[in-house]
């Protein structure tokens, strides 16, 4: 894993993307402190980090289409499967790679509250929470963007398919707010969210019985809430979306709040991506 970890950082420096990367977020992260701090004369630092979230939409793509295209697109995809590495060491390594990268980019803006507290106050806590929280939900969309990676077999597919994946993560909040949900909806919302579910197991497992057995597990746990307590499913489309939706989650560190369960959801999203990462790539090796 430190093999793959140390020649993928490297790669960002050998090849235009890294600076790409880190030159496009500072840039514009540089402009809006100075409009936002400097020329407003205001020290909440805190907004501008809220306003410059937007940019992963367009620099998470560049930065993970990548990842694991290139190896097909350079023909070392065979070299890799067929390595000694574990899928899961090759897939972390790639991953953390891509993190650093951005840790090391936030690092850089951190002379920004700096200027601030030279020239006046800033709340170290809610900066710091904030910085927190930032990292946390850019590794959850370069977990995303690193699972598109190894579904496509070039860059600019990754690339668009990223994009189109996040700009779904950072509506959802509108979407959550706007959308309307009776019983009858919730319902088949749940059953949805069951076959999809299912179709994951089955993709994984493979194996008929297992997957039969937790579909109708799924069913049986979807119907007895329904006739237990029917206004569990009341609004169940809004509350889910708002409990998926990343960008919600993050609130409460901009707020100055060290939110553990924030932290744990982060953590529990990213691995979850990188394990779907592992099986689209294991079911590779063995087909």
């Amino acid at each position: 894993m430190l093999a793959v970890f140390k020649r993928e950082l490297k790669s960002y420096f050998t090849t235009p993307i890294g600076y790409i990367f880190m030159g496009v977020f500072l840039f514009i992260s540089g402009i809006f402190f100075s409009l936002m701090n400097l020329l407003q004369n205001d020290g909440n630092y805190v907004n501008v980090l809220n306003t410059i979230v937007f940019i992963f939409l367009f620099l998470v793509p560049i930065l993970t289409m990548r990842t694991l295209s290139e190896e097909k697109k350079n023909k070392t995809e065979q070299l890799l499967l067929t390595s000694p590495l574990r899928i899961w060491d090759i897939v972390f390594g790639k991953f953390l790679a891509s993190s650093v990268l951005f840790l090391i980019t936030l690092i850089v803006t951190l002379i920004y509250p700096l200027i601030i507290k030279f020239n006046g106050y800033v709340a170290p806590t809610e900066v710091l929470c904030t910085y927190v929280g930032f990292f946390l939900m850019g590794c959850s969309f370069i977990a995303v963007g690193t699972f598109i990676s190894s579904l496509t077999e070039n860059q600019i597919s990754s690339a668009i398919a990223t994009f189109g994946a996040l700009l779904i993560l950072w509506i959802m909040e509108w979407i959550t707010q706007n959308v309307q949900s009776g019983v009858k909806s919730g319902v088949i919302f749940a059953l949805i969210l069951t076959a999809l579910i299912v179709l994951i197991i089955n993709s994984t497992v493979k194996n008929p019985y297992f997957t039969g057995i937790a579909g109708a597990i799924g069913l049986i746990i979807v119907f007895s809430v329904y006739f237990i307590k029917k206004s569990f499913f009341e609004g169940f489309i809004a509350n889910f979306l708002g409990w998926m939706s990343v960008l919600t989650r993050f609130d409460s560190f901009s707020g100055g709040v060290l939110d553990i369960s924030s932290v744990v959801y982060y953590i529990s999203f990213i691995f979850v991506f990188l394990f779907l990462t592992v099986k689209s790539i294991d079911k590779k090796r063995w087909s």
